[in-house]
């Protein structure tokens, strides 16, 4: 019985350590969502720009469309904003844009400086709409299909090359 005791410790904290190990050897970049085939969340943003068109639900019926949540704050959404820019220009996939916690006046001087690819592009001042969607942080982008469900996220800066190997690809397998 002594014994028993004298090694119960390593046990717990061979136990311990095992799963710290094997949660350390997991992508940090692949964060579950709950949201993965399920309709986005209802929501209605104000436009970014005066004059134009808001972003709401009720715009991602009906084709494949790309949702990016960004700000004028975010150093990867300047990392990624040529990408998007060229994806805007040979693409004619929609590309929507969410600013998310972000100055009307700062998004409006960063998509002007820097060029904007985005259709519409809701202001998301409260971070409320980010919630619903299950942002982390920015920037991240969804690929919602012609029923408006949610088929894939992707969590930081798109780069080119996920751009070719993942986003494209299902981009094209969901307009069949």
């Amino acid at each position: 019985m002594p014994r028993l005791l004298f090694i119960l410790p390593l046990l717990l904290f061979g136990a311990i350590a095992a799963y710290f190990a094997v949660g350390l050897t997991k992508d940090p970049r692949l964060l579950p969502s709950a949201l993965i085939d399920k309709p986005a969340p209802e929501f209605d943003l104000p436009p970014v720009h005066d004059g134009q068109e808001g972003f709401a639900k009720a715009n991602l019926g009906g084709e494949v469309k790309l949702v990016n949540v960004f700000a004028s704050w975010c150093v990867p959404c300047k990392v990624e904003h040529p990408v998007l820019m060229r994806f805007a220009e040979t693409n004619d996939t929609p590309l929507y844009g969410i600013n998310y916690k972000d100055k009307k006046t700062d998004a409006v001087a960063w998509l002007k400086q820097l060029g904007d690819p985005y259709k519409r592009i809701g202001q998301d001042l409260s971070g409320r709409v980010g919630i619903e969607w299950g942002v982390y942080g920015v920037p991240e982008t969804y690929v919602v299909d012609r029923e408006g469900r949610i088929r894939y996220r992707h969590v930081g800066p798109v780069l080119p090359d996920a751009m070719k190997e993942k986003i494209l690809p299902l981009i094209e397998e969901l307009k069949k």
